[in-house]
């Protein structure tokens, strides 16, 4: 959105506050609630798919609810297909409004986001996230909620117009400089990290880098000059200032130790969230996120049913595919307290699954995790680790569907956010 939708948004919501992370087709919602503030009446809208996702859904359903509206029925994001030569390609949602507190939910859900809709039994509640679960609002936080998960951050950011990134066409020239090739380093984006593709870039930022070496290395200072007229050239406060050392990435969060990698974007057809361990070498960029986890208790819990679920419930779209945010799911994962014994089974299970993808060192995650042609050895890890974190939530049995785990991650996440506001009293 510009400026002057911007301002639109924020006159229709007459508030300033939360209105900058809302869709712009928010504003009808707010003219809905203006106009049947004092008089009779229902509303229902199609809009996009992300005003029930991320942070969107407290933003924009917290006001709606607090005015006395529930969610009266609901269609699961679907594909929106116009007429409009130049088409684009739109996940969409439809959700009605009402102030009858007694009136019967109903929720159609797509099996094929292009296909015909289902009508499914709401047996607790159609929440915010078109969910039958209760009606919690998932908000932003800088820190777990739970005090056992390990923080997550962002990978390093560039910003370098290309020149510090190198591609695979121009690898041959850096690699044949002796000066610029010593700081060659893989470079992984979320793409990379997920179907194994080779990236590099160069990485000043080591203790053994020498700036004599921008004077004997002709590539070397012509990619960094530029990377300076780039930054400068930048609105931004902070890209202009990062211009003063153009050799480094703007943004640096790069571990000295092995770490946990995650991309930033997934495909929804997968059984698990695919993340894999990285070495030091190995430069995360910002279509990544990163965590050290040196016990393996992270990479176990996210590599679980019960972790792609709560993304699935709760996290963010890019159209159909997960996008991943720290802040949002990982931090807001609802991870009871964990004994010793139960931490240690959820860490040997997850590397189980490391064992079997080492049986096949040659597939990339994309392939390990291909849906249609996941490996035995695979799938039985993953089934061990998914009995471990089950157990971990309470549960006394397998359990074998989404909706039995959206009931194990919303009562938890009520317990852990009571426990939270009691501590606060």
């Amino acid at each position: 959105m510009g400026k002057e939708q911007k301002l639109d948004l924020r006159e229709a919501w007459q508030t300033n506050k939360g209105v900058n992370n809302l869709d712009y087709v928010t504003g009808w919602h707010a003219k809905a609630l203006m106009l049947l503030e004092n008089r009779p009446g229902e509303f229902a809208f199609v809009t996009t798919n992300s005003i029930t996702q991320g942070q969107n859904v407290p933003d924009l359903f917290s006001p709606i609810f607090e005015k006395g509206w529930r969610i009266k029925f609901a269609h699961r994001t679907f594909a929106w297909d116009s007429e409009a030569p130049g088409k684009a390609a739109v996940h969409c949602v439809i959700v009605g409004f009402t102030r009858q507190k007694t009136q019967t939910q109903k929720l159609w859900v797509y099996p094929h986001v292009s296909g015909k809709p289902e009508l499914t039994k709401v047996s607790t509640e159609l929440n915010a996230y078109l969910l039958d679960a209760p009606n919690v609002l998932i908000r932003r936080r800088n820190k777990p909620l739970s005090p056992q998960l390990p923080s997550i951050s962002l990978g390093s950011m560039p910003v370098d117009s290309g020149n510090l990134i190198v591609e695979i066409d121009k690898l041959k020239q850096v690699q044949e400089d002796p000066i610029a090739s010593k700081y060659l380093r893989p470079f992984k984006m979320g793409r990379e990290l997920v179907r194994g593709l080779d990236r590099w870039c160069l990485w000043m930022a080591d203790k053994d880098f020498d700036p004599q070496d921008l004077s004997r290395s002709k590539i070397l200072k012509e990619r960094v000059q530029a990377v300076q007229e780039t930054r400068l050239a930048s609105t931004r406060k902070a890209t202009q200032e990062s211009a003063k050392q153009p050799h480094l990435f703007q943004e640096i969060r790069q571990p000295e130790e092995p770490y946990v990698g995650i991309p930033r974007v997934v495909s929804e057809s997968r059984r698990y969230y695919t993340v894999d361990y990285l070495e030091p070498h190995t430069i995360a960029g910002d279509k990544v996120y990163i965590a050290v986890d040196p016990s393996g208790l992270l990479f176990g819990l996210m590599s679980s049913s019960m972790f792609i679920t709560w993304q699935k419930a709760v996290g963010g779209r890019l159209e159909s595919r997960l996008n991943f945010s720290n802040t949002i799911t990982w931090n807001n994962f609802p991870v009871p307290h964990l004994e010793e014994e139960t931490k240690d089974a959820i860490i040997s299970a997850g590397k189980k699954i490391l064992e079997a993808r080492n049986l096949r060192p040659e597939r990339s995650l994309a392939d390990h995790y291909q849906p249609l042609a996941m490996a035995t050895e695979l799938i039985r890890a993953h089934d061990q680790l998914d009995r471990e974190v089950d157990k971990a939530f309470g549960s006394s049995r397998r359990l074998t569907t989404e909706k039995q785990r959206l009931e194990c991650l919303f009562a938890s996440y009520k317990n852990l956010i009571d426990a939270s506001l009691r501590s606060t009293v």
